[in-house]
């Protein structure tokens, strides 16, 4: 039987929330969405538009992953360009595409922080990659999907430092609040609480190998369990081979899984691979 890695199970996790037809939207360094994307066009969802904020473009053909060339990629490919303030406030919330964003924080209801870390703006204890286009999309759109790919309690927590994601929140006059949540550990929805405290986190499967007991130890507050809650569904041959020998035979969707010395290993093993291609390429 052959072993099946966390990082393959969240994207294919995340392609089966993909509707064929639909606008998709990626964000900057996030090649497990674009690997998980690409394999719902391989599948299921042939028809499908892309958002991307490398090159801020719309494109029906998907560039495929890499590190060297992502930028010519997605220029190459698209149906027409614009500026990235013109995209997330203007063009964005008028396409309202599905998108998953990665919080760094997120508390119980789907409210999210991509900000810092710490109470003090001005000095905090880490600065953050920042919003984007988070807070023009999120207060509107219905189809906010969220990933983790390392659960934890550093990411989990009762309540943010800063919010740039609007979650279930009743601040919030229009769309909804997330509707999906995957980790390295399970899947999530958010159909859980009860008045006063709606739409709150709720566990709906775990991934081989994880226990509950351990997902409540990595989380820093109390959620949901779903009646039905099982094992994560098997994925198939098809998809395995189509992650690990078409859409990303160099394992860049890993990278969001890895941190320290073992991601730059990666990072490097990568970066020469794509580079000895080019030149056999020229």
């Amino acid at each position: 039987m052959m072993e099946i890695t966390r990082d393959e199970y969240m994207a294919i996790c995340i392609s089966r929330q993909i509707v064929n037809g639909e606008i998709v939207a990626q964000g900057l360094a996030t090649p497990l969405i674009a690997a998980a994307y690409l394999l719902a066009r391989y599948t299921h969802a042939p028809n499908l538009y892309f958002v991307s904020a490398i090159g801020q473009g719309i494109c029906r053909q998907p560039a495929p992953l890499s590190l060297t060339k992502v930028e010519s990629l997605w220029l190459d490919h698209s149906l027409i360009n614009v500026g990235f303030v013109r995209a997330a406030a203007d063009i964005l919330p008028c396409l309202r595409p599905k998108e998953f964003f990665r919080p760094a924080q997120i508390d119980p209801h789907g409210n999210f922080n991509n900000i810092a870390f710490g109470k003090d703006y001005k000095k905090p204890r880490l600065r953050l990659p920042g919003t984007g286009g988070i807070p023009d999309l999120t207060p509107i759109i219905n189809d906010i999907y969220l990933y983790v790919p390392r659960h934890s309690r550093l990411t989990f927590v009762p309540k943010l430092d800063f919010l740039s994601g609007l979650g279930h929140n009743p601040a919030r006059k229009f769309g909804e609040g997330p509707k999906y949540l995957v980790t390295d550990l399970g899947e999530f929805d958010f159909k859980g609480g009860q008045p006063p405290h709606k739409s709150l986190m709720r566990l709906t499967t775990y991934h081989p190998g994880v226990t509950i007991t351990h997902i409540k130890a990595r989380t820093g507050f109390e959620f949901e369990i779903s009646p039905d809650v099982h094992e994560t569904p098997t994925p198939t041959e098809e998809e395995i081979h189509l992650l690990r020998e078409k859409i990303d035979p160099s394992g860049i969707r890993r990278l969001e899984m890895l941190s320290g010395a073992t991601r730059r290993k990666l990072l490097r093993k990568i970066v020469q691979a794509e580079s000895y291609s080019n030149d056999i390429l020229h």
